[in-house]
């Protein structure tokens, strides 16, 4: 949709009123500085009313397996399972949890007055996910996201900010950015619309910068991630704007815009995605949260380690939906992402590998390479004569990630072609399975070294050809 009304030009006392608007959290959209807004695509955004996503900020439960840990320092309390923990759940946490579809009035919530949707949102509180909902947003395109406070359930005492600070996004104005010194937090009570434009695909995270220590370990982190523009075609006006003469690309699904046929060795397209985010649980500190305790960050010691907010084989269990009554209080409402990934033989997966741990990983598949396409949301390839990245191939192949805290890779894997079962067992299940781990054991297992939970594992699953029909996003499970 193109906007031909022009962007109004911002005065010092004008710039000023819009922070304070912003900050007042008013649910209207604002005029955007023409610095956010390059000259290829130079339009001024739709006045929002409704956001394109809606987070909301609170605390809330999830479950660990693993056995009782011992209560070295307060003898009189155990930290894994909780004591305070609902039956069924053990560990506390901060986070967020979408509540999208309420506030656009999609699905179920279609016939509900704005009344019942308000204070559907507003009974959100103890409701948090872990992982955080998946931030998707197509290159190029504007995009609204609101968040809502709703303060915590178990420590009113407690009356932090929350932010939400895209991780390696390019802000031109820190107002959207996050970061608490030099923008805006969302008290408790309020909420604040973000305005992005993503000019620069690839697998990124978000996380609260308040108390960004606490918080982030708490579990306020997700994924962001920018589909690329090449997904339209070359044929597209707008990719015509942005990479002239380029030819001779079908729409499709592409990591990147890599510029070459999908044919071409160098070539990112793919035909299913997966979004795959490790994470730390301390135990101690999860206990201390709960129990309006203090903790010493420098005795730092994670008990637990987590994909998708979930330990092995939880990994392994289907997407929940939050927001369904038959998954009150079960895992699949508060941890409701899979990390199982599925694939027809001869199929190209893409994986957005993520590490908001505190720990270095190396994520391993055994049996299969993964051809690491992009790193840090940039694609692994040398510069243009005209500064483009789409020069030469730097992209590798290997079966090991190593990532240190705060890094994204971008790798994809070619299913094999003949996926022909090597056991008796794996005939009966149909599919060829292959493990991917945390290559250190003791994150893989949770430190069970006798096999009877785990920790960061997780399955890749191939079927023969034509068995899965397609996926249409992220982590779908077909």
């Amino acid at each position: 949709m193109t906007f031909k009304r022009p962007l109004p030009q911002l005065s010092r006392r004008g710039f000023f009123k819009l922070g304070a608007g912003l900050a007042a959290a008013a649910a209207g959209a604002y005029a955007v500085p023409r610095a956010l807004i390059r000259p290829a695509v130079a339009q001024a955004p739709a006045v929002r009313t409704v956001p394109d996503q809606h987070l909301v900020a609170t605390d809330g439960w999830i479950s660990i397996p693993g056995p009782q840990l011992p209560a070295d320092a307060r003898p009189e309390n155990a930290f894994h399972p909780d004591p305070y923990a609902p039956a069924g759940l053990s560990t506390y946490m901060f986070g967020f949890t979408d509540v999208s579809d309420i506030t656009r009035g999609r699905g179920r919530f279609a016939t509900w007055s704005p009344q019942e949707r308000t204070d559907y949102i507003n009974s959100q509180k103890m409701q948090a996910l872990h992982t955080a909902p998946w931030v998707g947003v197509d290159q190029e395109a504007d995009f609204w996201l609101k968040l809502t406070n709703l303060g915590l359930a178990m420590r009113p005492d407690l009356t932090d900010a929350h932010t939400v600070h895209w991780h390696g996004f390019k802000n031109a104005i820190p107002m959207f950015d996050g970061e608490p010194h030099s923008s805006m937090g969302v008290s408790i009570g309020s909420e604040l619309m973000y305005y992005y434009k993503p000019h620069d695909p690839g697998t990124y995270m978000y996380h609260c910068h308040v108390e960004e220590t606490e918080h982030i370990h708490m579990g306020m982190t997700g994924v962001a991630y920018v589909r690329a523009l090449q997904n339209r075609g070359s044929a597209d006006p707008l990719f015509q704007a942005r990479y002239p003469g380029v030819t001779g690309i079908p729409a499709g699904r592409y990591a990147y815009n890599d510029l070459v046929s999908p044919s071409d060795p160098r070539s990112t397209r793919y035909d299913r995605e997966y979004l795959l985010i490790f994470t730390e649980v301390w135990a101690y500190m999860h206990w201390c949260d709960a129990h309006i305790q203090l903790v010493d960050w420098t005795d730092y010691k994670a008990d637990f380690y987590l994909i998708n907010g979930r330990a092995y084989p939880d990994t392994l269990l289907p997407n929940g939906d939050p927001h369904d009554p038959a998954n009150q209080g079960t895992r699949l409402q508060y941890q409701p992402h899979s990390a199982l990934i599925q694939a027809n033989a001869g199929e190209r997966v893409l994986l957005r590998v993520v590490n908001l741990g505190f720990k270095p990983i190396t994520v391993t598949l055994p049996g299969l390479k993964m051809r690491a396409v992009g790193r840090d949301a940039s694609p692994l390839r040398g510069l243009t004569a005209g500064g483009l990245r789409a020069g030469a191939d730097l992209s590798q192949r290997t079966n090991a990630l190593a990532m240190g805290s705060g890094e994204t890779w971008d790798v994809i894997v070619e299913a094999p072609a003949a996926a022909a079962p090597t056991r008796t067992d794996d005939l009966n299940r149909g599919y060829q399975p292959y493990l991917l781990y945390n290559r250190n054991l003791q994150q893989a297992t949770n430190g069970d070294l006798d096999g009877s939970y785990g920790g960061q594992m997780t399955e890749m699953r191939v079927y023969p050809a034509g068995t899965l029909g397609p996926q249409t996003d992220a982590n779908q499970l077909v």
